[in-house]
């Protein structure tokens, strides 16, 4: 074997012991050591092990000619500046031209750090008004990329998986599609109910939209065109106002926050997207009442966490179920079993209560000034109450979550993943929305890899959008 290259090889072994900082220096130590330290290997290893990823896609194309090192450095600069969240790291443009409340906002285009273009995909955002009004915002420039025409007031929006398109509820009884690139009008449709709750999702390689009703059914409808493929009923007479699906669109819960009585069901995506005609949709109600929020941990799909009263105490408890399909010669049925349960310290009054999941064994959930961080086994892992007035939003990913307060602040945190695989979730700082004396305070809030944006409502009744953008 070649002396230089067991020299080279031994040093790269070395070298895998150093951060990012130290082989920063050591490449500056001589030639030998610099051609080590540039070895592809050694960066490609540091993202598996701080990101747990190391896909080729992240480095684009030949002509784009990214490196593991630039990527790696260029990410870890970005998280820095994000974590920090120092004057300077970051700028804040407001997005002004609604005449309304913004009832919602949504990504369209949004940047992430699986991609080779992290830090330069321009990012659209779009909200929603009780002004009737659909609108596009690049929030790099601030400036305004489409407004529809005005409509009715419109009282939610989505957008669908692949973002190309927004769907929109108005406060009467018509659901509309809109082109995300143009805003241009694509379909409509009338579920003659108001106070819609919207769910868009795919399903083999076919687009549905799942439309919770003030009635308390559950339509849903199949395609862009919006044609109706089944209906069933969930809370008879009550808003349905809890809709989600799980991450392998496998199952659909929907359910009522507005009686303490009614339980909510888990049901088969597929007996709605391909109905049998001699058949109900297949549902199951789960075995509590009085839930106020829920949520599919994402990487355990069957898995479904709510927050509802328990019976015997009357206080909020957090109870975990996992589901599943039961087939027999003749029957087929859906089982809903408790996996955990555990008191929450959440007193009766207790509204607008958010659930999200963070993993496997992490949810997070906001209620008045109280943040918390909980296992799926009931221990509670942080607490913050940082806030002066209550939380309204909450945005949780991989990398942070934020809060959003009608103190009119957003708070930033960021988690710690631990050696042994788990994560702990740091306080870092506040972004300022602006002046009590034009604005009440945050209403929602969202997030992508690299920002942030806020809605603030006015006291003039004009909603604004605040959007923080991090580069690297």
């Amino acid at each position: 074997m070649d002396p230089q290259h067991l020299l080279d090889d031994c040093l790269i072994h070395i070298f895998t012991f150093l951060i990012e900082e130290d082989l920063i220096r050591a490449s500056s130590v001589c030639t030998d050591w610099h051609n080590a330290v540039e070895t592809p290997w050694l960066w490609r290893r540091m993202c598996l092990q701080r990101w747990g990823f190391c896909s080729q896609a992240v480095l684009g194309s030949p002509r784009v000619n990214h490196s593991w090192k630039k990527y790696f450095l260029r990410r870890s600069y970005l998280e820095t500046k994000m974590k920090e969240g120092r004057t300077g790291g970051y700028t804040c443009t407001s997005l002004r031209g609604h005449t309304g409340q913004i009832v919602g906002l949504v990504y369209l285009q949004r940047s992430s750090p699986l991609g080779p273009d992290l830090w330069d995909t321009p990012t659209t955002v779009c909200s929603a008004s009780t002004d009737g009004t659909v609108r596009a915002w690049n929030i790099q420039n601030g400036q305004q990329v489409w407004c529809t025409a005005k409509q009715s007031p419109l009282s939610s929006i989505i957008s669908d998986e692949q973002r190309d398109y927004v769907i929109t509820a108005e406060s009467g009884s018509l659901i509309k599609v809109w082109q995300g690139q143009t805003g241009q009008e694509v379909a409509s449709h009338s579920v003659g109910t108001t106070h819609c709750t919207l769910l868009q999702f795919n399903k083999d390689n076919d687009w549905f939209l799942s439309v919770g009703t003030s009635q308390g059914s559950l339509c849903t409808l199949a395609g862009i065109a919006l044609t109706k493929k089944s209906s069933i009923m969930v809370c008879d007479s009550f808003n349905v106002n809890i809709l989600l699906i799980s991450t392998d669109k496998k199952w659909i819960t929907a359910g009522s926050k507005d009686n303490v009585d009614l339980s909510p069901k888990v049901i088969y995506a597929e007996s709605l997207t391909s109905p049998c005609e001699d058949k109900d949709p297949l549902c199951q109600s789960v075995p509590v009442s009085g839930c106020q929020a829920a949520v599919f941990i994402s990487t355990q799909p069957a898995r479904l966490a709510m927050v509802h009263c328990n019976e015997r105490t009357h206080n909020k408890a957090l109870t975990v179920f996992d589901v599943s399909i039961k087939k027999s010669k003749y029957t087929t049925q859906i089982q809903v079993q408790q996996v955990e349960s555990f008191l929450l310290p959440l007193n009766s009054t207790s509204s607008n209560i958010l659930l999200e999941a963070k993993d496997s064994n992490s949810i997070v959930m906001a209620a008045d000034r109280h943040l918390w961080v909980y296992s799926l086994k009931g221990s509670l892992l942080a607490s913050f109450e940082e806030h002066m007035m209550p939380i309204t939003s909450i945005c949780v990913d991989s990398f942070r979550v934020v809060t959003a307060s009608q103190d009119l602040s957003l708070r930033v945190l960021t988690w710690k993943h631990d050696r042994d695989g788990g994560s702990t979730l740091e306080s870092r700082y506040h972004l300022l929305g602006g002046s009590h004396t034009m604005s009440r305070g945050f209403s929602r809030v969202s997030c992508d890899y690299s920002s942030i944006v806020g809605a603030v409502e006015g006291k003039d009744g004009k909603d604004v959008l605040k959007a923080y953008t991090f580069t690297s």
